[in-house]
């Protein structure tokens, strides 16, 4: 019966990564990659990166940077992306072919005939490399997570409502509204709505650059809800290019409330809610 090579030179590497497993492992913790971590969580970390390379070896598979083996060492590589995150502008990002070296110069040492080294220096140094490819897969969706929550904070800090008055609410949309912000505006307002038991609700547009069909529909829609939610909706800081724009669209804004100014949708929210503003004369003296 013919053994198959690329099995015998899988058992060789099998057998040299079990026999000089602690060596190796001892080895890499020592690497630059590691950096400054503590010796004890270097060595852990080193010896479940030799797993993982150890099972993609066993089955074949050190080019697939999907296999079982580099799957079970994510966490170890999402560590050390993470420790990566947010260093000084041209900090050395983690390179786990840094391991290469001691790997590779401990195989030279075992007394296996030429054919054998060759292909397990080759299988090893695959490993490493796909090992590579999957820390930078770890990265790019770490980076790309980031960038996500960091766009879900601005869009609610571009989105504040504000309590002008017990009842009354108000929320300033500045810039450019995309379906984003657009949603985000509309669930803060609704939340605060509920939560301040309120019974006006001002869209404040004054800072808003312009006005198109979507925005008038996310107007509408977001006026529409506030209703539903027991309260009226009021726009204002309309300007005139805006509404010479609106008129020329065809957009109309139907049965909802709107103002010049925030000034002037403050005091209808208050007479709206039975209020009024009086003017007193202070005496000088």
């Amino acid at each position: 019966m013919t053994l198959d090579p690329g099995q015998v030179v899988r058992d060789r590497l099998a057998e040299f990564l079990t026999e000089n497993q602690e060596r190796i492992a001892r080895e890499w913790a020592a690497t630059p990659l590691f950096g400054t971590r503590n010796p004890a969580d270097a060595a852990e970390e080193s010896a479940a990166l030799l797993s993982g390379v150890r099972k993609v070896i066993d089955t074949g598979a050190e080019e697939d940077p999907s296999a079982e083996g580099f799957a079970a060492v994510r966490t170890v590589l999402g560590s050390l992306a993470s420790r990566s995150a947010g260093g000084p502008s041209g900090s050395k990002r983690p390179d786990v072919t840094l391991l290469k070296e001691p790997l590779l110069r401990l195989w030279e040492e075992q007394d296996v005939p030429a054919d054998i080294a060759q292909h397990g220096a080759m299988a090893l140094s695959t490993a490493l490399n796909t090992l590579r490819i999957a820390l930078l897969e770890i990265e790019l969706s770490a980076g790309a997570d980031t960038i996500l929550a960091q766009q879900e904070q601005l869009a609610e800090l571009s989105t504040p409502v504000i309590k002008l008055w017990n009842g009354v609410l108000a929320i300033p949309l500045i810039g450019t509204l995309d379906s984003m912000r657009s949603q985000a505006a509309t669930e803060s307002l609704l939340q605060q709505i509920v939560a301040q038991q309120a019974r006006v609700a001002i869209l404040d547009i004054t800072g808003v650059t312009a006005v198109d069909t979507l925005v008038a529909q996310h107007l509408l829609k977001t006026a529409m809800a506030a209703r539903l939610m027991g309260a009226e909706c009021v726009i204002s800081g309309i300007r005139p290019q805006i509404a010479q724009t609106m008129v020329q669209l065809g957009i109309d804004l139907g049965e909802v409330a709107t103002r010049a100014t925030l000034a002037d949708a403050f005091a209808y929210a208050l007479r709206s809610i039975g209020m009024s503003i009086t003017a007193t004369e202070r005496g000088v003296g």
